[in-house]
C-alpha cells in the first residue's frame, strides 16, 4: 500500500518541524478519538434507556460546539464536538467507527504521528474558524476529510461494503464529493462555509498535487495538438 507521500514536496521544512515538535505528537490520535466517539455513543445509549435516574438525557448536548455557549463560559465546546459519534444506529455505529479508526490508522502509519496531527488539527482549526463566523460547526466533514486523504492516496484500495459488496474507495470519494458539491450549492453561506473551511486540510496537503495533475493534463493536450499538425 505504499505510495508516494504529498508531503515529499515540502519534506525539508516538514522534516525541520518534525525535528522540532514531533515529540508532543500524539500516537494512535485515531483510536484516542475513536474510542471516545463510541464511549459517548454507548453513555447516550444507557441514558436514554434509563431515564427514571434523573440524569441528563445525553452527553452529547454538553459537548456540540454553538459559539453561543462558549462565549457565555462553555469553553470546552471549542474542542468537545471532535468527539461526537456520527448520528447512526447502534446497528451501523460500528461499521462508522472500525472505518474512521482504520482511514486514521492507515494515514498515521503511512506519514507517521507527527504529520498526521498536523493533517488533522489543520481540519479541526478550519472547522472552529468556520463555526466562530458561522455560529455552528460540526466534526462531520473534518471526519470526511480523512477518508478522501485516504482515497487520494489510495485510490484502488477495496473495501467491503457490510464485509460483502466490494467497492474501490475511489468510488465512494466521488459518491461524497458529489454530497459536497450538493452542500455547496443548497447549503446556507455559513454551510457553505463550514465545508470549505472545514477540508482545508485537504486542500493544504493536497492543493499542490492537484495543480500539478491539472498542468500535466494541459501539457499533455497540447504535445497532443502539436503533434496533430
Amino acid at each position: 500500500m505504499k505510495k508516494r507521500s504529498p508531503f515529499d514536496k515540502n519534506k525539508s521544512l516538514l522534516d525541520r518541524a518534525e525535528r522540532k515538535f514531533g515529540r508532543f505528537a500524539v500516537k494512535n490520535l485515531m483510536l484516542i478519538l475513536v474510542f471516545n466517539m463510541g464511549f459517548i455513543f454507548l453513555a447516550d445509549l444507557f441514558l436514554r434507556l434509563m431515564p427514571d435516574m434523573g440524569l441528563p438525557p445525553n452527553i452529547s448536548n454538553l459537548l456540540y460546539f454553538s459559539r453561543p455557549l462558549i462565549l457565555s463560559g462553555q469553553v470546552w465546546r471549542v474542542l468537545s464536538f471532535i468527539l461526537l459519534p456520527p448520528n447512526t444506529s447502534i446497528i451501523f455505529i460500528v461499521f462508522a467507527l472500525v472505518f474512521f479508526y482504520y482511514t486514521g490508522s492507515v494515514l498515521e502509519r503511512e506519514w507517521g504521528a507527527f504529520k498526521f496531527n498536523l493533517f488533522y488539527l489543520c481540519g479541526v482549526l478550519g472547522t472552529i474558524a468556520a463555526g466562530f463566523i458561522s455560529g455552528f460547526a460540526t466534526n462531520m466533514y473534518l471526519n470526511l476529510s480523512l477518508f478522501l486523504a485516504f482515497a487520494i492516496l489510495f485510490p484502488n484500495y477495496e473495501i467491503r461494503i457490510y464485509f460483502l459488496i466490494p467497492v474501490k474507495v475511489k468510488y465512494l470519494a466521488i459518491v461524497n464529493a458529489l454530497f459536497l458539491l450538493w452542500g455547496l450549492i443548497f447549503n446556507s453561506w455559513g454551510g457553505r462555509l463550514s465545508i470549505i473551511v472545514s477540508l482545508l486540510n485537504i486542500i493544504l496537503f493536497f492543493g499542490g498535487d492537484f495543480i500539478n495533475i491539472i498542468k500535466r493534463t494541459q501539457r499533455k493536450k497540447k504535445w497532443e495538438r502539436d503533434n496533430r499538425r
